[in-house]
């Protein structure tokens, strides 16, 4: 079974936010790898979905790390996975 995903609106916004730093800091090679991954990654949910751990203290919320700097947290709903928000990992935790 094939899952769809979707993208929240705070997913939205906090992807851009992560792209806008990457290419400021880092330009468009390091921005084309960032949404690579975060699409590999999704194409891989949608078939997978349960292949990152749950959150401690949630009981549905998931984390994929991307890349050290990075992490995307979903959620499961039904047959639909629903991409919360992305997070910059050098920031204050989380959770």
């Amino acid at each position: 079974m094939e899952f769809n995903v979707v993208f929240t609106d705070e997913a939205d916004d906090t992807f851009d936010s992560i792209g806008r730093q990457i290419l400021e800091r880092w330009g468009e090679p390091e921005l084309f790898k960032f949404r690579s991954r975060v699409y590999k990654v999704v194409d891989t949910l949608s078939k997978s979905p349960l292949i990152f751990p749950v959150v401690n203290g949630t009981d549905n919320l998931r984390k994929a790390v991307l890349h050290g700097n990075c992490s995307m947290f979903y959620e499961i709903k039904g047959n639909i996975i629903s991409i919360s928000f992305f997070w910059d990992n050098r920031q204050e935790p989380v959770f």
